[in-house]
């Protein structure tokens, strides 16, 4: 069975509201570290930017705003489209991104069908040996 979901796609990096540059991204998640999504921006130079949030804020984000901090997602419209926005901050700066809601959902209905909610603790478990690590709740609810 095949243990890491990934998928390529093209995130729009918002610069002003009238002007975005696209930013070829990958979205990975493993069943190892099964709280946990990674997005890797790669943004034209040799180092790409490595993010890694909970699972369940990207879920939450596509229905509703969500989250607080270095990662907020909600979803919202441009130009017709449905996308899914993030908003992420570091130390290094801030960035606006903007994904395709049919590609982040359809990806992160892979990674729910690899590990259904509620049964992360269960593989955490089973890797216990891996050295699995948590990733906080990112929603209350």
């Amino acid at each position: 069975m095949n243990t890491v979901v990934e998928r390529e796609l093209e995130l729009r990096l918002v610069l002003s509201p009238e002007r975005s540059i696209a930013v070829p991204a990958r979205l990975v998640y493993a069943a190892a570290d099964p709280f946990a999504v990674s997005v890797t921006f790669h943004l034209g130079s040799q180092n790409p930017v490595h993010w890694t949030f909970a699972r369940e804020l990207l879920v939450e984000g596509v229905f509703r705003p969500c989250g607080h901090g270095d990662v907020r997602i909600w979803p919202s419209k441009v130009s017709g489209r449905d996308v899914l926005t993030m908003a992420l901050s570091s130390p290094d700066g801030d960035a606006l991104l903007q994904a395709p809601s049919v590609a982040v959902s359809a990806w992160l209905d892979r990674t729910l069908a690899l590990v259904p909610p509620g049964t992360e603790h269960e593989r955490l478990e089973m890797d216990a040996g891996e050295g699995g690590r948590r990733v906080r709740r990112a929603c209350p609810g």
